[in-house]
């Protein structure tokens, strides 16, 4: 067994299959490949997954898997059927507006989930810049990073999970492996800009202590009932603020419907849409520069 195995744990019953990020001594620390979950384990508990060996997720968690990519597919056909509603009368008419959604910046302490969300931000059309950053690091880049790129929304995520030894004090920060850090990059963030409309900030992982991510900052954050949540979960938030009009909040209804772990994964405050039109439509403005 090494580092970069695809496991699982035999004491869970295989519900969630994870990659070995370190081996330390006789236990190993954990990633997960669809969860936002860190975990640690002894390695006598953990059966490794062959890459070529499709993965048989037990019943309920495979459920959750599929109807992740049915609720994608969803989102992004609405995204594609929409057309802006212009109290003018533009309905329909591409050519006579253009659209400006939110920017935003994506700070992800997992690798491969950056490059899963980078893909899928490019297939919503949401312009959004990425970097991989460890969550203890995340206060600082977001320091660096946010005065650069001045985003309208903000994702922090990466891994966290509670403790296994601290599963009776989910009231402190110290029992998760990184709400603390996310916490602290919140805070950043919203030092650097005060008002929750103007910059929307969603952070958070698996099982990440709620109640902090909100107090410091956040407008969503996850996870209200401690459990885990899926990979894309946080990049659908921002993905629906960004296309939510600056007249309109953010639906919470709609929210719950995109996500996979519903209200138990994610939640948030009253927040009000990064999304804008301008007209002329560019081709009409570039035709009447061109003909002056």
């Amino acid at each position: 067994m090494k580092q970069g195995d695809l496991v699982t744990r035999k004491s869970y019953g295989g519900d969630v299959m994870f990659r070995i990020q370190q081996l330390e001594s006789n236990r190993a620390v954990l990633r997960g490949i669809d969860y936002r979950l860190l975990a640690d384990a002894p390695l006598t508990d953990l059966a490794v997954v062959e890459p070529t060996e499709p993965f048989r997720y037990p019943q309920s968690a495979a459920s959750l898997v599929q109807e992740a990519m049915q609720r994608w597919g969803h989102i992004k056909a609405s995204l594609q059927r929409r057309r802006y509603n212009h109290p003018l009368g533009f309905a329909g008419k591409s050519d006579a507006y253009f659209e400006v959604p939110g920017k935003v910046l994506h700070l992800d302490g997992d690798s491969s989930y950056l490059r899963k969300s980078m893909a899928l931000y490019g297939e919503l059309r949401v312009p959004a810049e990425g970097f991989h950053v460890p969550e203890a690091e995340m206060a600082n880049a977001l320091y660096r990073l946010l005065p650069q790129i001045r985003p309208d929304i903000v994702v922090i995520t990466g891994h966290d999970g509670i403790l296994k030894t601290r599963r009776s004090d989910v009231a402190n920060l110290s029992s998760y492996k990184n709400s603390l850090n996310f916490v602290n990059a919140v805070a950043i963030a919203r030092q650097f800009e005060r008002n929750r409309d103007a910059l929307t900030i969603v952070a958070g992982a698996c099982q990440s202590h709620f109640e902090a991510l909100l107090q410091a900052g956040a407008n969503f954050a996850s996870s209200p009932g401690r459990v885990l949540i899926h990979a894309l979960d946080p990049l659908c938030i921002a993905a629906k603020a960004a296309y939510t009009s600056i007249k309109d909040t953010v639906s919470m209804h709609e929210i719950v419907q995109m996500t996979v772990s519903g209200l138990d994964g994610l939640g948030g405050i009253e927040t009000r849409g990064t999304f804008r039109i301008g007209i002329p439509g560019i081709s009409q403005a570039a035709a009447a520069a061109s003909a002056t």
